[in-house]
């Protein structure tokens, strides 16, 4: 049995397991944005700091959080 039976043989076995699909987390990254801008409709992760919303809109539109997030609650 030469090399290229022995690679072959391989891919088949390895074939076998490889009938999943990938896992990706676009889809769950995005239901995850729900802190928007109310100024320019950025969306944020749910896990946003109140330090990275306020530099947001402290930066990009010179107003403040509840300005710019009047929904958002701090933990």
């Amino acid at each position: 049995m030469g090399n290229g039976a022995k690679a072959q043989m391989k891919r088949e076995r390895n074939a076998k397991g490889a009938g999943k699909e990938a896992k990706s987390q676009l889809k769950v990254n995005a239901a995850a944005k729900n802190i928007v801008c109310k100024t320019c409709f950025q969306t944020f992760l749910t896990t946003a700091s109140e330090k990275l919303l306020q530099e947001h809109a402290s930066n990009k539109h010179n107003k403040t959080v509840k300005e710019c997030f009047p929904d958002f609650a701090p933990k």
